[in-house]
């Protein structure tokens, strides 16, 4: 059937018969019209000969394209009952003619490209097209059996007249002519990119004994590793097998081909699989000879992978192949603990290395691999719980020590304004060393806040009349750009928290929010009722089963990297520039929840938003009682007397303090007694004959401290009443407090005001 060489130099000149029969009679034209014989005559023959090639071809085309007519129509003849899907295609993989049978499977596919109508059927069909063709043209012919989902076909082309192929299509059922009885098809399956199994062949549900659509309920010892031996879920317990992986196409999905495996022989290596000890063979220069099934899990790395442990470890703090040729040497012994460096997730490894002599002399390193990533966690909060301790320390301490200067500067500024009216010059600025001096107060608060050291006035509150009061500010905080949502549920519990500071957590998270979405966008506030029936552990916390209100405060904004979202909320921790945040808003917010008795917790996707979730302890009590405990609190505001009488004895081991006390109180009418120290005030009330009606005593002192020296001067003076003053918060002594009787707290800073209002009440 192939065409001769003539007619095949025919079929290349064909596209330009035409052409040559122009220029033939071009040349023929010109001859006649030259004066010049000679030259008439070169042309003329020239013309003839062109004239004579272009009919020669013409012939030979026409007769080579009814020798293909008639081929294909032999084909055609042949192919049209044959029950396997026939094509015919150019040299471009364009489809001239189907079969019936492959119109009945494929549909008309007359003028497309065969990889079209068979892209769907196979892996990677581009590949074998074009392989098979390449094949047929060297050697006329060619086949291929490929793998479909449910079974195989043999995929056969010939070359047919120099430029078309014949492609037959033979689908092989599965049979199961085998010796031992197994099927003669590959198992297989097909995986989402999500690792769902979309497919499975007969032959792998034989194997396995049923039919599953998760990946991690057939291969036990995830993740896939190509290449390495895997143990399968079958019916009648796990069976070892290779797998191998394919890509299927672009969305992700994947072939998996199952090599089934005899069990290892007690004698092998591989019989350490077994093993539920993490082994490795070690060679002196660091490469690893052999490995384990565990061990290859926790390193992720495949059998046949050839690499040194070097590659696989990291975090030694100094080369591993020092540390290798220590053990080899014997210098070392002790295990090590280092960090895997293949597996996605933080894996921490103990590895213990031990040397060992072969039977010829040679060395070698066995080496044995604890999983510690449970360990290195459980250490980690152990270190972050005693940094979070020493900042709340430290923080506590130096907002005691603030406290007093501003207790200082405060109040003798307000005894300077006392003097003042606003006529004068210098009231102006005794006013802004007074407003800034209360800035400090605030931002000490805050520290306090953190340590959870300040003091709260907890009141039973419904946070939809608290947040709905609060929404005129919260919407001129956030600006035009961003749009506030609240949503609450209707039967919301009310809970018992310090109104005041509980606002302030709030008004941070949305200030956050607002920061988060410099473009615009929607913060929502959501309020819940949540019953918890069982503890709830999340971020090393735990909360208790019990009734709680969740407040979440929720935006679209750029996210927080999952590596920053656990410093969140550390003190003076902030992604903002310089000026634009001090870093203590959610350590503030972090600190005056967990003093009140809550949990918060923080989500965050890049790109998609954050959102802050409050859990509150529900106060099981009516709704009147609400109202009620705002109207008694409303009537406890008593105007109070400007003078006062009566004997004070002020201990207070601050100087500036003591002596802003004293004038304060000398102001009002008082008497006042000074002592700068607990041991001094109880020599003081030695005397017998001295009569004191009020004790004002600071709580921390050097040596005794306020509730000690108290308790001991009540012993003789019962009818003394008491007020405490400290820079610490009230429930730091709450405790010793209760055991004093007619006592009151008064917190650091405070104003000249503060400070006779509470002691009038006492004399009240």
């Amino acid at each position: 059937m192939g065409a001769g060489p003539l007619t095949k130099q025919a079929q290349r000149l064909a596209p330009f018969s035409l052409a040559l029969g122009l220029g033939g009679a071009g040349l023929s034209l010109a001859a006649l019209l030259l004066p010049l014989p000679r030259t008439g005559l070169l042309l003329f023959a020239a013309g003839a000969a062109l004239l004579w090639a272009a009919l020669l071809v013409q012939v030979l085309s026409r007769r080579q394209a009814r020798r293909r007519r008639r081929l294909h129509d032999m084909l055609a003849e042949f192919v049209a009952h044959d029950a396997a899907p026939s094509f015919t295609t150019d040299l471009d993989g364009v489809i001239g003619y189907q079969n019936r049978a492959a119109i009945a499977r494929f549909g008309g596919r007359g003028g497309e490209r065969l990889l079209t109508a068979l892209e769907d059927l196979f892996a990677a069909p581009a590949a074998t097209l074009a392989r098979l063709q390449s094949r047929a043209l060297a050697k006329g012919a060619a086949r291929e059996d490929v793998v479909l989902r449910h079974g195989h076909m043999r995929l056969a082309v010939h070359q047919i007249g120099g430029d078309g192929f014949l492609w037959r299509l033979e689908e092989m059922a599965e049979r199961g002519a085998g010796i031992d009885g197994a099927a003669l098809a590959l198992p297989m399956m097909t995986l989402s990119a999500t690792n769902t199994v979309l497919f499975m062949n007969e032959a792998l549900c034989r194997l396995l004994g049923h039919r599953e659509a998760a990946l991690d309920r057939i291969v036990t010892d995830l993740p896939l590793r190509p290449g390495d031996v895997h143990l399968l879920a079958a019916a009648e317990g796990k069976i070892q097998a290779r797998l191998a992986l394919f890509e299927a196409g672009p969305s992700g999905r994947r072939e998996v081909y199952v090599l089934p495996e005899a069990p290892r022989t007690v004698g092998d290596w591989d019989a350490f699989d077994a093993l539920p000890v993490a082994l490795l063979k070690v060679a002196v220069d660091g490469r690893i000879l052999k490995s384990n099934r565990p061990a290859r899990e926790l390193l992720a790395i495949g059998s046949h992978d050839r690499m040194s442990l070097g590659d696989l470890v990291e975090g030694l703090g100094r080369p591993v192949q020092d540390w290798v040729s220590d053990v080899a040497t014997g210098r070392a012994r002790k295990p090590e603990f280092v960090r895997a460096s293949r597996p996605q997730n933080d894996t921490f490894l103990q590895i213990t290395l031990n040397r060992i002599e072969g039977r010829k002399g040679g060395i070698a390193l066995i080496a044995v691999l604890s999983d510690a990533t449970e360990l290195k966690s459980l250490e980690a909060q152990f270190v972050q719980s005693q940094k979070m301790q020493a900042i709340g320390q430290l923080a506590g301490g130096v907002a005691h020590d603030f406290n007093n200067l501003l207790t200082a500067i405060s109040g003798h500024c307000d005894l300077l304004l006392l003097r003042h009216d606003k006529a004068d010059c210098d009231y102006g600025d005794l006013v802004q060393i007074h407003q800034n001096a209360n800035r400090a107060a605030s931002l000490v608060g805050q520290l306090l806040a953190f340590s959870r050291k300040q003091t709260l006035k907890p009141e039973l509150i419904d946070l939809r009349d608290t947040l709905s009061d609060l929404t005129h500010l919260l919407n001129r905080l956030v600006g035009e750009k961003v749009s506030l949502t609240l949503s609450h549920d209707a039967g919301l519990l009310p809970i018992r928290v310090d109104k005041r500071q509980l606002e302030q957590v709030i008004m941070n998270l949305v200030v956050n929010a607002r920061d988060a979405m410099p473009a615009g966008g929607e913060i929502r506030i959501e309020t819940r009722n949540d019953l918890l029936r069982a503890p709830f552990s999340r971020d090393r916390a735990t909360v208790p089963p019990g009734d709680y209100v969740v407040v979440t405060v929720s935006d679209q904004g750029v996210g927080i990297p999952p590596e920053r979202l656990q410093k969140v909320f550390e003190p003076f921790f902030t992604t903002k520039r310089t000026g634009e945040g001090t870093g203590l808003g959610l350590s503030t917010a972090y600190g005056i929840i967990k003093q009140t008795g809550g949990f918060i917790f923080v989500d965050s996707v890049l790109g998609t938003g954050t959102c802050f979730s409050i859990y509150l302890p529900a106060h099981m009590a009516r709704a009147e009682a609400v109202v009620e405990a705002a109207v008694r609190q409303v009537a406890e505001v008593q105007p109070l007397a400007e003078r006062g009488s009566g004997v004070i004895l002020l201990v207070e081991d601050e100087a500036p303090v003591r002596a802003f006390a004293s004038r304060a109180l000398r102001l009002r009418g008082y008497t006042v007694i000074e002592a700068e120290s607990a041991e001094e005030a109880l020599a003081t009330l030695e005397d017998e004959s001295l009569h004191v009606d009020v004790f004002l005593s600071d709580v921390i002192m050097p040596g005794m401290d306020g509730p000690s020296w108290v308790l001991e001067a009540l012993k003789s003076r019962p009818g003394v009443r008491v007020v405490f003053v400290s820079g610490y918060a009230e429930d730091h002594f709450c405790q010793q407090q209760a055991r004093i009787p007619n006592s009151v707290f008064l917190p650091k800073p405070f104003s000249l005001s503060d400070l006779t209002a509470t002691v009038q009440r006492q004399f009240g």
